[in-house]
């Protein structure tokens, strides 16, 4: 008699996930997942393979960011996060990638257009634009030194800018103007403190792109595969909460009425603000004391710039003994990413 199964039948493949490998940007990463209840273990900084405790089906691979989209559009990797300029620039022509998430809240920069500081006649795009004409009077084309060609290069044109030539950049890209292999440089920038140092000036109007750390995911792999699927839905849903969470306070008080009803009428109607009795209105409980048994405890969720304003609100009803805590997450009825996500999955 033979058994027909094959002996890999019920062999479930790891889903695979790329991560930054050093920097700010693999801090920030490791940070953001513990906080989402999935922390990376590595067993050294020299090691190139990880795990998630929490999600035993995940396997990690530690990568150069910008070498992490090349992995996830081949297919050596399920899912990964790199930078969102990083996936404009490379995805052209790529449409087996996907952006699962495009906002995780750090690595924030943005590819700028920048020019040297004497050049005291050009501070706009405009100005820019009319520098470029004058130089194919004299013969020549702008040189733009960058490492994104084409974002650049697809920028200028939608800006009817023409007459400018792209120079490739591995090295300090801030030193091309004044070692005179470059006019110009497009590139990243946080905090513009490097561009000034090198004596170069953003001009109004050119930034190209905005970015910062984001998750993407092979459109292939995860069609296929039902488990790799539902293991990007419990990633999405968890950093999902968790960002969502950080917007939020929780306000408990202590309050002295004849009942419930009476406190949650109050506070309901007299808002001056809208948000201040929580997302969905006041959590009334009675609170069981020895001493006085006109007590409940009131509870809202509210956004965090309303934190002073909803106090008040509450000591106007007659709280007290307030206390605020952050919570780890807010999950809402269903996760609006992975719609979204799911929605881009069907696209061709």
């Amino acid at each position: 008699m033979t058994n027909d199964k094959s002996p890999m039948t019920n062999y479930q493949s790891p889903v695979r996930l790329a991560l930054p490998s050093k920097g700010a940007l693999e801090r920030s990463t490791s940070s953001l997942l513990s906080a989402c209840g999935m922390s990376v273990f590595r067993p050294s900084d020299r090691q190139y393979f990880g795990s998630i405790p929490s999600l035993p089906q995940i396997n990690v691979l530690f990568q150069r960011a910008a070498d992490i989209f090349t992995k996830v559009e081949e297919g050596s990797v399920d899912l990964g996060i790199t930078g969102y300029d990083v996936v404009c620039e490379e995805g052209v022509g790529h449409d087996n990638v996907v952006v699962i998430h495009d906002r995780l809240g750090y690595g924030k920069c943005k590819l700028v257009l920048a020019v040297p500081e004497s050049w005291v006649d050009v501070s706009s795009i405009e100005d820019l634009a009319e520098l470029t004409l004058l130089f194919k009077e004299k013969g020549k084309n702008l040189r733009i030194a960058t490492k994104y060609p084409n974002l650049t290069r697809d920028w200028l044109y939608e800006k009817l800018i023409v007459n400018f030539s792209l120079v490739s950049v591995q090295g300090a890209m801030e030193a091309a103007p004044s070692m005179g292999y470059a006019d110009m440089i497009a590139d990243v920038t946080s905090t513009g403190t490097t561009l000034r140092e090198n004596r170069l000036k953003r001009i109004a109007g050119g930034t190209l792109l905005k970015s910062q750390a984001c998750l993407i995911g092979n459109k292939r792999l995860l069609q296929e595969d039902s488990i790799k699927l539902d293991t990007t839905k419990t990633i999405l849903e968890l950093i999902e909460a968790n960002l969502n969470a950080k917007k939020y306070v929780s306000i408990t008080a202590n309050v002295r009425g004849q009942s419930a009803d009476e406190i949650g009428t109050y506070l309901v109607n007299h808002s001056e603000l809208s948000g201040l009795t929580g997302l969905r209105g006041p959590t009334i409980a009675k609170v069981y004391s020895k001493e006085d048994k006109d007590w409940y405890a009131v509870t809202i969720v509210v956004e965090q710039n309303m934190l002073l304003a909803a106090v008040n609100h509450l000591r106007k009803a007659g709280g007290s003994d307030m206390t605020i805590t952050s919570p780890e997450y807010v999950f809402g009825s269903q996760s609006q990413n992975y719609q979204v996500f799911l929605e881009r999955l069907k696209e061709d």
